[in-house]
């Protein structure tokens, strides 16, 4: 799924929506201290109050909700695993069955349960939908309504919750005048905050792609891995962090640890050039072959193909691995390479990082920025100084 597909569906959910339709909702409460289920229930969707129906969308809409490669990740299931998640939830998809299907939905959160610990009662909730997509017209002059035919597919969404204990109130009671305290005993259920969640199947381009599961993390980049391996039965999620790192240490191992501000410049600027000209709504990918183009081009010396995809090799072990570009270039449009030093840490624009030197002065490593005008520091703007290199005479 690209960030289109994603936008798509996740617009859809909201209530009297004839393009996406909810038939059962599923809860299940889990116990902290036992890790065991306290209690579930299956109720059909349209039978919850309005007021209901809108805390779910927008809970359903939060899982849904985070830049891909940091909060969402598509992965592709694992082959030849025994008691395959893959199949149970494709078996619950095409279930017309609701027993069967809540069976499948417990067999899941059985795997959610073994050897793991909550440190807080969870509730996990599974909806099980329909999710249409307008067919595009063929030609522009065509009378047919892009209404008239729909692609549908079954999809199984999951939502996992904290509980919160709840607020103990001080409140004044207008009738007899007297101030009361007021404890509720029951848990709270935090819908608009899910500690993690899924979709299946994953969508491209509104046509389903049972291979593949949408997982959504509670945070960017804090993932659970026992959910994606254990659970899921998912392989394991690149970040785009991981990725960025794994590109440095590629660079790190074609060309040294040491390279200079405008060679590395330069490599951003390929890059970002990449990712700008790519026409397809999918993220642009690099490989071995384009990382070597990528480092040729921007000046660095003596690399090849097969050095670089050795190097592929070596740090990652999949010579046939592909980077995402938009995860190894830094932001173009914020401050995004740091510069760490022992007297101060700067933060410059990529496309600033050729106005960056290291240079020795009178002896002593420094750190010189190119600027076109009079730098201002507090307020105050800094005098423009001479710098000459002492040079003692000898005798």
């Amino acid at each position: 799924m690209n960030k289109k597909d994603i936008a798509d569906i996740k617009k859809q959910f909201k209530v009297n929506n004839d393009l996406l339709k909810i038939q059962d909702i599923f809860n299940v409460y889990i116990m902290k201290e036992s890790s065991e289920i306290y209690h579930y229930e299956s109720t059909p969707f349209e039978l919850l109050e309005d007021e209901q129906k809108d805390l779910f969308m927008a809970n359903f809409k939060k899982v849904l909700t985070g830049q891909l490669d940091q909060k969402l990740f598509e992965l592709k299931f694992q082959r030849d695993v025994e008691d395959s998640s893959q199949l149970i939830l494709h078996k619950a998809m095409l279930s017309g069955d609701t027993e069967e299907w809540k069976e499948q939905m417990l067999e899941l959160v059985a795997k959610m349960l073994k050897d793991k610990q909550y440190e807080m009662d969870i509730v996990v909730t599974f909806i099980h939908g329909e999710y249409a997509k307008p067919a595009k017209r063929s030609n522009e002059e065509s009378e047919e309504s892009s209404r008239d035919r729909v692609y549908s597919s079954p999809f199984i969404l999951c939502s996992i919750n904290k509980t919160m204990d709840p607020k103990k109130e001080l409140l004044f009671d207008y009738v007899e005048k007297e101030f009361k305290y007021h404890f509720v005993v029951d848990p709270v259920i935090n819908l608009k905050a899910p500690i993690g969640g899924f979709l299946f199947p994953s969508f491209t381009g509104g046509a389903a792609d049972v291979n593949h599961v949408l997982y959504s993390a509670s945070k960017p980049y804090e993932l659970d891995y026992h959910l994606i391996e254990e659970v899921l039965n998912a392989e394991e999620a690149m970040t785009a962090e991981d990725d960025k790192i794994v590109f440095e240490e590629i660079v790190k191992d074609v060309a040294g640890d040491q390279i200079n501000t405008t060679t590395l410049a330069n490599v951003y600027d390929e890059i970002q050039r990449v990712v700008e000209e790519n026409e397809e709504p999918d993220t642009p990918k690099l490989d071995y072959r384009d990382v070597e183009k990528v480092l040729t081009s921007s000046g660095v010396q003596d690399i090849d193909p097969e050095k670089v995809e050795s190097a592929f090799k070596k740090v990652i072990d999949d010579e046939k691995y592909e980077l995402k570009a938009t995860s190894v270039v830094p932001k173009y449009t914020s401050k995004s390479i740091k510069i760490k030093t022992k007297v101060a840490d700067i933060k410059v624009c990529p496309q600033d990082l050729r106005y960056v030197r290291q240079t020795t002065l009178d002896g002593k490593l420094c750190l010189m920025i190119e600027v076109e005008e009079n730098t201002v520091i507090e307020g105050f703007e800094m005098i423009p100084e001479a710098i000459f290199n002492r040079v003692e005479d000898k005798e």
